[in-house]
């Protein structure tokens, strides 16, 4: 049976891309393996007739090393697909630049580790190597629909609201978009094929890439810590309790946990906020990049997670925050600003789920709640962390699966989850 996908989905990178090539000399997008990078870069190719050096292809990687002066002499846009496997391509690069004068639109490139995981000959255009990020597919991307809801709700938080008013998404729909996940091929596939799917996603993420990046004493190991987060995704990392009774030390579990972030498997978002009150919390939190594969990881169905059973019912919780922060992370990677985001916590309780702070210094802060109705009491870390900032505290809002948006308070707010996705101006 097929998926929610069918076709290729129109990335919201790609309009990014064609910007910063404008201004940017060399261009590199990281991601998680299988999110589509290489279908970005090939059609960027394909729109300025130029070829895709693919150093996935053996014989390719081999030339290219062998040669890198002459990979990188071709004329027009250079397009590099996995540059990670042949990182030296970096200082031939650096070296026509130099020789030519650093151009606008010289070379695009693709790579699966994030950059500075690289050996350091792939640091050798610093200054000059514009870096993003590639994140699985957006709610609004599987949907053909062009989120507008964060730069909506920077501007105007009241109209943001009052423009849905309400929501016809149901509990369990929303259990299907967590298990499903946002990677393409995933989505393509349904049932047992797309477990078979995410099983070889994190085999080969695991045998493969991490070992071409670093060598890997221990391969159960690091299978056994990926997994032991996943269920412990969208709460405060402590590695400690996560590595307890496994054979590493704590620096070699340290060095597993660093691998696993740069593999773009799991996703550390800091403490924000640590200036603002004394008893702010430091450590960050761990969220999977994709929940289906965190609901992989975990060996939760959509059966089992749409049940009132208080353990899915956690369960159900902590995959719709790193939903919820999962799709933040990619709308707030569009923006024109840029921007500091984390999670807000302190020692005397009070917590907020995912805060986003602009150049200005003003803050949207967002809650997630895995139940139809928000109470007061769960608006507390809201209130508070308003209270401490002031007219810098642009909205809070309370993310949860009712069906309702309405203004709770001063610029405090509730909204269906769908609304992340929801056009708020046509």
């Amino acid at each position: 049976m097929t998926g929610p996908l069918a076709g290729i989905a129109d990335r919201r990178v790609s309009a990014l891309v064609n910007d910063l090539l404008q201004v940017e000399p060399v261009i590199a997008l990281h991601g998680p393996r299988s999110v589509g990078k290489s279908t970005v870069l090939r059609a960027l190719a394909d729109d300025r007739g130029v070829a895709v050096l693919d150093l996935d292809d053996l014989g390719t990687r081999d030339a290219v090393v062998a040669n890198p002066q002459t990979a990188v002499a071709a004329q027009g846009l250079l397009c590099v697909d996995e540059y990670q496997y042949a990182p030296q391509i970096l200082d031939a690069l650096k070296a026509r630049l130099n020789r030519e004068g650093t151009l606008p639109g010289t070379a695009v490139l693709t790579g699966s580790t994030r950059q500075d995981a690289l050996p350091r000959t792939a640091q050798s255009l610093t200054g000059r190597l514009h870096s993003l990020t590639i994140w699985p597919l957006s709610q609004g991307e599987i949907g053909g629909v062009n989120e507008d809801f964060l730069p909506a709700l920077r501007v105007e938080p009241d109209t943001t609201v009052a423009a849905q008013p309400s929501s016809k998404t149901t509990r369990r729909e929303y259990v299907d978009r967590l298990c499903a996940g946002g990677f393409p091929l995933a989505l393509r596939r349904t049932g047992t094929a797309r477990d078979r799917w995410f099983d070889d996603y994190i085999r080969q993420s695991l045998e493969r890439d991490a070992i071409e990046l670093v060598r890997i004493r221990q391969r159960n190991m690091l299978r056994e810590l990926l997994e032991r987060l996943a269920g412990r995704t969208g709460q405060v990392l402590n590695l400690t309790t996560a590595s307890q009774g496994l054979a590493g030390d704590r620096k070699t579990i340290e060095d597993y946990a660093r691998l696993l972030e740069d593999l773009f498997l799991i996703d550390r978002l800091p403490a924000w906020g640590k200036t603002l009150r004394a008893r702010a919390a430091a450590s960050p939190k761990v969220h999977v990049t994709d929940t289906g594969v965190a609901a992989r990881l975990m060996r939760i169905t959509p059966a089992k997670l749409a049940t009132l059973d208080p353990t899915a019912l956690a369960e159900f919780g902590h995959l719709l925050e790193t939903f919820v922060v999962g799709e933040l992370r990619k709308q707030v990677s569009w923006l024109d600003e840029q921007v500091s985001t984390g999670h807000w916590r302190t020692h005397d309780g009070d917590e907020v789920d995912y805060v986003i702070e602009f150049d200005d210094g003003r803050v949207l802060a967002f809650e997630v709640k895995a139940n139809e109705r928000v109470t007061g009491a769960d608006l507390k870390g809201l209130r508070t962390l308003r209270d401490a900032l002031g007219d810098r505290f642009i909205a809070g809002v309370a993310l949860s699966t009712g069906l309702r948006s309405f203004t709770y308070e001063d610029r405090i707010h509730i909204m269906p989850v769908d609304r992340l996705w929801t056009p708020v101006n046509g």
